[in-house]
């Protein structure tokens, strides 16, 4: 079953955010290859939601390192707040 990793990324500003959103579209797919699916969503202000989506629990924990990586690259992150669960529903259009 897949896994969904949700994580919620408060800067210190907005336009940090704004930074850090762009260079998630830029990067995202080669930093995290087995990704099943990416979502980037900019939120209120200085706040970012990521979703992504693994095939099971082990492509999600070798994808840690490369997200631990780019959240300590970014000096501007203030707080980082994370779910992990399974996805009951993926419906597309």
């Amino acid at each position: 079953m897949s896994v969904a990793r949700i994580t919620t990324v408060t800067f210190n500003s907005q336009e940090a955010a704004e930074v850090a959103s762009a260079s998630y579209v830029e990067n995202s797919p080669s930093d995290f290859p087995e990704a099943q699916q990416l979502l980037g969503v900019k939120a209120e202000g200085n706040k970012l939601v990521a979703v992504t989506l693994y095939a099971d629990q082990e492509a999600m924990e070798r994808a840690s390192a490369s997200r631990k990586k780019v959240l300590d690259a970014n000096k501007d992150v203030l707080s980082v707040d994370t779910m992990v669960g399974s996805v009951e529903i993926n419906h597309t259009q």
